[in-house]
């Protein structure tokens, strides 16, 4: 069975995968675990960091979502890694442009 979006526009930025949303589970402080949606990742060079921005999963399309961004650091031997909190106010305008372009090119 596929599964279809109400708004049926084709992304050519697709290099031929699937769009199916990863998830990923963040445990807060308490020892809560909740699940994320990974909107986008990407690398910056400046930064020599990857980044991951997640919303809530199960957020009804079209909804405020909160995003949440991080530095993602991957283990040395190819594992999982870790996600990192944003630290600099320069990181953080720089994920803000990202995601700004990232929205406008979703809108297209």
């Amino acid at each position: 069975m596929t599964e279809h979006n109400h708004d049926d526009h084709n992304h050519e930025h697709e290099e031929g995968h699937e769009h199916n949303h990863e998830h990923i589970t963040i445990v807060d402080e308490d020892g809560n675990e909740e699940l994320f949606e990974i909107l986008f990742t990407f690398d910056s060079e400046d930064f020599g960091k990857s980044y991951v921005l997640i919303y809530p999963a199960g957020a009804p399309e079209g909804d405020e979502v909160e995003l949440q961004a991080y530095a993602y650091v991957e283990n040395e031997d190819g594992t999982e890694g870790d996600l990192q909190a944003i630290e600099t106010e320069k990181e953080w305008d720089m994920i803000e442009e990202v995601l700004n372009t990232f929205m406008e090119d979703e809108d297209m």
